[in-house]
């Protein structure tokens, strides 16, 4: 019977570490959500950047990116390619394509940041072609800082540098332990009120702040524009 009770609180015990490890850090690029635990996203077949007209991103331009997102209002991004310009130029080819078109944010955590662009809707897919990691942990000179309202792209784990494709994050609060770490390649110029209340009024239904299907807010479509 002693034994019996060691070893029922000895496999306890590693199951709780287990469930630690398998949560990840919230820091991490995108990370997907049991998909019994919501409702059902839709199958949308992405269309292939190969297939894509590319958006040509000139050095002395200043571009704007409108996010359009249904029931809540538009968030204008300020693009900036002089730190970024392999993800300015992969995130305006997408949009100007309609890649986002529909999609969602998925991931939402208030005090953290508000994530998106996945066809999957639950932080495992992506496009089809990821980019290089422009951060300085991945030997790139961006120093633009995950302050209130920067975009930035989401990516795998560690060390998967450059694993970021269409997911992309805006900054709810500071959170400058992602420097370095993470392409930020922008910053929200108006519309934060919009970030502000889709943040505060999210119902996670995991630890990694996933949303179930039906409350994810939609993106109708982001437009890229010349200021």
């Amino acid at each position: 019977m002693k034994f019996t009770k060691i070893f029922a609180l000895c496999t306890s015990l590693l199951l709780c570490i287990f469930a630690l490890v398998a949560c990840g850090d919230k820091e991490d690029g995108p990370i997907g959500g049991d998909p019994l635990s919501r409702d059902t996203a839709p199958a949308k077949e992405p269309m292939s950047v190969a297939d894509m007209t590319p958006y040509e991103i000139k050095d002395d331009v200043t571009y704007f990116a409108d996010i359009e997102i249904a029931d809540h209002g538009t968030i204008t991004v300020q693009l900036d390619q002089k730190s970024a310009p392999i993800t300015v130029a992969n995130f305006a080819t997408l949009a100007s394509n309609g890649f986002y078109d529909g999609l969602t944010f998925h991931r939402i955590i208030e005090g953290f940041m508000m994530q998106g662009g996945d066809p999957k809707a639950d932080g495992t897919g992506g496009s089809d072609r990821p980019i290089k990691g422009e951060f300085m942990y991945n030997g790139v000179d961006n120093l633009l800082p995950h302050l209130r309202g920067t975009i930035s792209m989401a990516r795998r784990g560690d060390p998967a540098y450059n694993s970021a494709t269409s997911q992309f994050f805006i900054v709810h609060k500071n959170y400058t332990s992602l420097d370095g770490k993470y392409a930020a390649f922008g910053r929200v110029t108006e519309g934060m009120e919009i970030v502000d209340a889709i943040c505060e009024a999210a119902e996670p239904i995991d630890g990694n702040g996933l949303i179930a299907y039906s409350n994810q807010p939609v993106i109708e479509t982001i437009t890229i524009r010349e200021g």
